[in-house]
């Protein structure tokens, strides 16, 4: 995928090995869509008759509906001259064929068919013969071109082909495909080198300097948008998702962190409330889903606070930005921050907690919706919206990025919303200690009809990870005994050899009062499943409590190149993060499922960065506080920050998991673990001695 161009490059080299003459036949194939994939899957009276195309040599393009409405093609050509081609499926594929056996490729030949509707595709055939010791290449490329709707045809019915001809010609030799290589290679390098690790375990290494952090960009481009598992149609980008993906992106291209805050924040309401989701191109939300999800709110604090810990830019909250994209309705982007602190502190329940809506953080834990019947919404059935049913894991979240806010009032000097925050958020964690605890860990959340869920008083579905994993991350119970007893219990009851599953025991029946968690077999998703994109909160929560080896077995446990050892039973990419893996009381137990697209990703990077390795991003500067395994002797990390490079180094002499003895930068001694701000351009090294 060549920088700066819309298409992909593929190069097929074939060499001549032995000491005859070869002939062979190559067949390259893509079956083009109808630009619509909800109307391209289903209208199929329009679309078996829309399809068009146009060939010229090797270059074949899908012209479909450009005649009319769309001012964009796609083109699929290679730099060879072709044997023969096919445009028709039916033509190549046959009938009653497919891709596995194409009629075509049978018969040794394509019949230079032209589409006229039905399915259009792009199939070339070379007919080649190789001396011996002879090697050929062939590039090929599939395209996506826009025109100026002035400037849509060269002639009557004839697509303007000049933007396609450029790109091609820019990709016709060896020379310019791998320059494009390079250049690209060039890009990652560079993107990539603002956070690298050498800590002597390869795995980890591997996983944090490349694998991790480029499943982080994929997540901040694409969300749950599309995929090999998410079809893309009329989800769009999640709000809480793109909120979470941004937090282990921002530190890569901060600039494009802020285009996203900007947008998202721009489909918020007036009352602090958002839409669950959004349209990338269009970037509105989407009215199908709504809004609801109470959580929502205030992971639009959450990304906020840290980009400005990763930037210092203080401007983005004078930004005006929109709510529900009505310019008219503009306001700061500060104030869009205080609506979502308000949101949730002027929607608390009967218990003190705040009231869940539709649903958090986890979508299928529905307790105001109450669906009966096949084909109704888990999450906008019924009432939807309840002033009952609360949840501790909002509240965890509420004193975690509420602290967060409050903190940007002190830096703002709003001292008395700082001071009112903080009272707020007071009254919340106290509520979670005492409403929101079981004895011996935090409860999921009160029902609508105002019943424990997470409660040893529940048959079933007695304890779950988030509100363990949230509470604790915000400091909850921490002074008090809760939080060490709450992680206990997660390892008593939640862990086993796969990862951290989402509660036990698993719902063996429907629950109308739980809606779709309760849906799933036992031990698939949200039931009883290992959630991946949890499961670092509870690696953070660990070391919030200095507990290191802890917080790194339960890292590995989830970590692609710590498991590639049983990858027949994971199943999956051995070095990019899946959204679930089966839970204990699967049949399948250990298979995970949906890799790419999670939260997973940004998670993990902030848990093995920020908590584990230490390496924290402040409102004032570079912290370094690790909490790693006693085993690990020391680390080096080359860290990008804020137009400054710092090249810290770790040293464990006397291998203990938590505590910094001294820091030196660039050879003198400094009081704390906050670094001080070097100036754009310098290079900083660190020396961090732990003890």
């Amino acid at each position: 995928m060549p920088r700066g161009d819309a298409c992909e490059i593929d190069r097929l080299t074939l060499e001549n090995k032995t000491t005859a003459p070869r002939t062979l036949d190559v067949f390259s194939y893509v079956e083009f869509c109808l630009w619509d994939a909800m109307d391209d899957s289903s209208n199929f009276q329009r679309n078996f008759s829309t399809g068009e195309v146009e060939v010229v040599e090797s270059a074949i393009y899908h012209k479909t509906e450009y005649r009319e409405r769309r001012d964009h093609y796609a083109v699929f050509w290679a730099n060879a001259p072709v044997t023969s081609f096919d445009t028709s499926r039916d033509a190549f594929c046959g009938v009653y064929g497919g891709p596995a056996a194409p009629e075509a490729v049978k018969a040794g030949h394509c019949s230079n068919s032209i589409a006229h509707g039905w399915a259009p595709v792009g199939a070339h055939h070379f007919h080649l013969t190789l001396a011996p010791g002879e090697k050929k290449s062939i590039i090929f490329g599939l395209g996506y071109i826009e025109n100026p709707v002035g400037k849509k045809f060269s002639a009557p019915g004839i697509i303007n082909k000049a933007r396609a001809e450029a790109m091609m010609a820019r990709y016709a030799t060896d020379a310019q495909v791998d320059a494009a290589r390079r250049a690209l290679a060039d890009y990652w390098q560079e993107l990539l080198s603002g956070w690298q690790l050498t800590s002597g375990e390869e795995k980890l290494d591997r996983m944090v300097s490349l694998w991790n952090q480029y499943q982080c960009m994929v997540t901040f481009n694409m969300s749950r948008s599309a995929s090999y598992y998410e079809s893309g149609i009329g989800r769009g980008m999640g709000f809480r998702d793109s909120c979470q993906d941004l937090l282990g992106f921002v530190h890569m291209i901060p600039s494009r962190a802020r285009e996203r805050i900007l947008d998202i924040a721009a489909t918020q309401f007036e009352d602090g409330s958002a839409y669950h989701q959004y349209q990338p191109l269009t970037k509105k939300g989407n009215s199908d889903v709504g809004s609801g999800f109470n959580d929502d709110p205030l992971w639009l604090i959450a990304c906020t606070a840290a980009y400005l810990r990763e930037t210092g830019d203080w401007s983005i909250l004078e930004e005006p930005v929109a709510f529900d994209n009505d310019v008219t309705r503009a306001q700061p982007l500060m104030e869009h921050l205080r609506r979502s602190f308000r949101y949730t502190h002027t929607h608390l329940g009967p218990h003190g907690l705040p009231l869940i809506g539709r649903a958090d953080w986890n979508d299928c834990l529905n307790l105001n919706c109450f669906s009966e019947h096949p084909g109704e919404s888990f999450q906008i059935t019924g009432p939807s919206e309840g002033p009952v049913a609360e949840s501790v894991f909002i509240a965890g979240m509420f004193v975690k990025y509420g602290r967060e806010y409050a903190e940007l009032c002190d830096h703002l000097h709003l001292t008395e919303e700082a001071a009112s925050a903080r009272t707020a958020i007071d009254a919340v964690e106290q509520a979670t200690l005492t409403a929101g605890w079981d004895g011996a860990w935090f409860r999921r959340a009160y029902d609508a009809f105002g019943a424990p869920v997470g409660s040893r008083e529940c048959d079933e579905g007695q304890i779950f990870i988030e509100p363990q994993g949230m509470c604790v991350m915000a400091g909850i119970g921490r002074e008090t005994g809760q939080a060490e007893a709450a992680l206990k219990s997660v390892e008593e009851r939640l862990d086993t050899p796969y990862g951290v599953v989402l509660l036990q025991p698993a719902y063996t029946t429907y629950r109308l009062n739980l809606g779709e968690i309760s849906s799933y077999p036992p031990g698939y998703k949200e039931n009883a499943g290992i959630f991946c994109h949890n499961n670092p909160w509870i690696s953070c929560a660990e070391t919030v409590l200095g507990h290191g080896d802890r917080a790194f077995a339960v890292y590995k446990k989830t970590c692609p190149a710590y498991i590639e050892d049983i990858s027949e039973i994971h199943r999956t990419e051995p070095y990019v993060y899946s959204q679930m893996v089966a839970g204990r009381d699967a049949p399948t137990f250990g298979e995970a499922k949906n890799s790419w697209l999670t939260g997973t990703a940004a998670w993990t990077f902030v848990n093995v960065s920020q908590y584990i390795l230490g390496i924290q991003p402040t409102l004032d500067g570079l912290r370094v506080d690790p909490c790693i395994p006693h085993t690990l002797a020391g680390y080096t990390v080359t860290r990008r920050y804020r137009g400054a490079v710092y090249h810290i180094r770790v040293e464990n002499p006397h291998a203990v998991q938590k505590g910094v003895q001294s820091v030196t930068v660039n050879g003198a001694p400094i009081a704390g673990t906050l670094l001080p701000l070097a100036k754009a351009g310098e290079n900083v090294e660190v020396v961090v001695t732990m003890g």
